[in-house]
């Protein structure tokens, strides 16, 4: 299993309309047929110092190998994805893992 965890920083982070363009964006992802599982998540209300809480929008998925998350990456979905969105954020952070 290859875990690809993405954390969008929005560039409007209170604008409910630039967070629900993103998820709107995010789900046109789903289909693409290499993605056994995603998910799109807010930050949850939840208060222990361990806990970062300063990103906007999280999407989480996986992959049964590297090599079909590389396909994701170059997926035609995928480029038009960031061609549309990425005016709304100001840093991405990706946490990729795969099997120990």
């Amino acid at each position: 299993m290859f875990v690809h965890h993405v954390f969008f920083y929005l560039n409007n982070p209170d604008s409910t309309a630039d967070r629900d363009a993103l998820v709107a964006g995010l789900q046109t992802l789903i289909p693409i047929e290499v993605v056994k599982f995603a998910h799109i998540g807010k930050v949850a209300d939840t208060h222990r110092g361990v806990i970062d809480r300063s990103y906007s929008v999280s999407w989480l998925m996986l992959f049964e190998n590297k090599a079909d998350q590389d396909i994701y990456q170059d997926h035609p979905v995928h480029h038009e994805f960031v061609k549309n969105c990425a005016h709304l954020w100001e840093k991405v952070v990706i946490y990729d893992s795969d099997d120990v």
